[in-house]
Formats: C-alpha cells, structure tokens, sequence
C-alpha cells in the first residue's frame, strides 16, 4: 500500500514525487516511457523554474548536463526589438532550455534518490475504483499485469490523461487551440541567446540548447496544421522567410540534425484537478498555448503546490478534499493572469494596453 502513486514521471510527476519522498511518504512513479526519452516541449525554463531546480539542488546537474545559459532574450515584433532588463534584484538574465532527454532524467533520478520508486515502461491500465472514491491503479509491464494501491492517485500524464478521463474531471474557462507548430535542432546556426519574434502570421522561436546545437520552432494559425505537415520541410523555410529574414539565413547556412516535431495540440483549458482518492497536475490539470512557454515551470510550481496539499492532507493538518482544494485555489490565482495573457496572444489579440506598452519602448517616455 502506497501513500501516493503517480502515473506520469515528467515534468510534473517526478517533482511531485520527489519531494513527498523527501517527507517521508511512501510514493510509487510510473511512466509508460523509459528515461532519457525525447517529448514534445517548449524546453523553456521561466526565471522561477530554474528558482525551484537551484532550491531542490538540481541546477548544478542541468549544468553538468552541458546545457548552455540563455544570458540574452530579444522580442522582435515588426520594427520594434527589445531586450528585457534581468529580473529585480538580479544583476543579469540567467535561464535554460534544456532537452527533455536530459531534464526529464535529472527529476526521475531525482525522485528516485528521494526515495520514490520509480518504474519505466510501466503503462496504467485502468483506474481501480473503491466504494466512490479512486484506490489505486492497474498496471501493465511486459507481458505482466499488477494491481497496487494508494491513499491518492495522481494524474501527471499530459494533456490527454488517461487518469482526468476516468475520472471524467470536468474542464473550465476553456478556449480553443489557436496555434500550430514545428521544430528541430540546428548546428551552424549561432545563436548567442534566445530569439522570439511575432510577425503578422506566425512566430519564431530560436534558442540554444544541449550538445551544441540550437533549437528553432516556426508557429502558425491552428487552422494551417494540414498544409503545413503536408510539406514540414518547405513549409518551414518559407514561413521562416516570411517572419524572420536573419532567422531564415541562419538556418539556410545550417544544417537540421535531427527529426520535425510539431502539433497542434494547444488546447487551453483548467480541469478540476481533485476528487475522491485522486488529483491532477501539470498539462493533465491545466493547459495553455506553448506561444509564452510557461509549461515546465507551471509544472514546477503545481508539483510543489499538490505536494503540500497531499501532504497535509495525509498528516492529519486538515482534510484531504480541503487541503486539494486550497491546492486548486492557489493554482488557479497563480496560473490565471498569464493564462489570460497567453491566450490574448496565441489569438492574436493582444491585451489592453499592449499597443501602449510597444510605443513607450519604441519612443520611450514622454
């Protein structure tokens, strides 16, 4: 008997897992992929995600891991080009957009070295249901098929989660997919910083990241997925072209190392992210347009949010349903100004006072 068990053992999963392990609960992780394994992602660490990597003690393997530090971020739009000042009370911009092979394995190492165990290649099967309320997982490894149970069962399983879907957890303040995308990763690109750049119908994306390489993402209208994947390749150049012309050069001078990855999987919505003997985090709980890259750190942050409340709730501090709903609580105050924010600019239709904000830096004050 677990206290918790975790289908899902990315970004969101192993965080979670990790730090109820380093508390003491007895914590099962499961995850249908082996690690290092690649996924879809922004890669994006926000400022306050590389907060919780340093504060968990995790920075310095990122770091180790040879992913090179973003010091420089420009915003190109139209004429207009700009440099965020750092953060306050820091003297410089100092942010990652790691692989997914290499951070993923860092937080399932991590969760494992806290005590949890960790089993890959493992898939959840179905829900086991008990009297109203969810009592734990059936699960399916090789050729094997094996029930476990826990006080709670968390879904950390993506935007599809197999576990939201049993428990038919009801979705709210939901918008439509506004954007599609494609990426790769680039040698003889030569990005010294991150790159992003909004054009009239599409959207650049350009850092670098793991073994030398510089990743390069071109966006467009979710209604433009079907032409788009029917020629990736001659897509991508000429809507490159389009939206950033130095971009475009770059990767003409270039060379792709690797495989097109792409959707058009950019729902935004929030789930109830609790019931009876299970909650959600991470995409499985909350999703939005990868247009501003909040993904790994919306994780980071609900991991440890979800991860005080089952806490607290498995200590007796206050009753399990309450301690999952302040979770929801403190998750929706937080996510809801730059979900509103995201979805004002994946539509393209930027927030009041955007135009504003883009003539003051653009003259300056009056």
């Amino acid at each position: 008997m677990y206290d918790v068990i975790i289908v899902g053992a990315r970004c969101a999963g192993s965080p979670t897992g990790m730090l109820l392990a380093r508390r003491g609960r007895r914590v099962l992780i499961v995850d249908r992929s082996t690690f290092p394994s690649d996924i879809l992602s922004t890669h994006y660490l926000q400022q306050d995600a590389t907060d919780r990597l340093e504060k968990w003690g995790l920075i310095d393997r990122l770091k180790e891991a040879g992913c090179r530090p973003i010091n420089k971020i420009s915003f190109q739009m139209g004429d207009l080009t700009m440099s965020p000042p750092p953060p306050p009370g820091r003297d410089r911009i100092e942010t990652y957009c790691p692989r997914r092979t290499v951070l993923d394995k860092i937080l399932v190492d991590a969760a494992r070295e806290a005590g949890a165990e960790v089993r890959e290649g493992c898939s959840m099967q179905e829900l086991i249901f008990e009297g109203g309320r969810v009592a734990g997982v059936r699960l399916r490894q090789g050729d094997q098929t094996v029930e476990e149970r826990a006080t709670i069962v968390v879904g950390a399983d993506g935007i599809h989660s197999k576990v939201a879907r049993a428990v038919n957890a009801p979705s709210y303040n939901e918008r439509p997919a506004y954007t599609c995308a494609y990426y790769s990763y680039f040698s003889g690109t030569n990005l010294d910083g991150a790159v992003l750049c909004i054009g009239e119908n599409g959207g650049v994306l350009a850092f670098p990241t793991n073994d030398g390489l510089d990743c390069i993402a071109v966006g467009k209208q979710a209604e433009m997925f079907e032409e788009y994947r029917s020629d990736i390749e001659g897509n991508f150049m000429r809507y490159l072209s389009e939206i950033s012309p130095d971009m475009y050069e770059r990767v003409k001078n270039g060379k792709r190392e690797e495989r097109w990855m792409g959707t058009a999987d950019t729902e935004n919505f929030f789930r109830k992210p609790y019931g009876p003997g299970w909650a959600l985090v991470g995409d499985a709980g909350y999703h939005r347009d990868p247009v501003t890259g909040l993904g790994i750190a919306d994780a980071f942050r609900d991991a440890e949010l979800l991860a005080d409340a089952i806490d607290d709730g498995l200590a007796g501090r206050a009753p399990m349903e309450d301690a999952l709903a302040e979770y929801e609580r403190k998750r929706n105050e937080a996510a809801t100004p730059m979900y509103e924010m995201t979805v004002a600019l994946a539509s393209g239709n930027p927030p009041p006072g955007f135009a504003s904000v883009e003539q003051a830096l653009t003259e300056g004050p009056p």
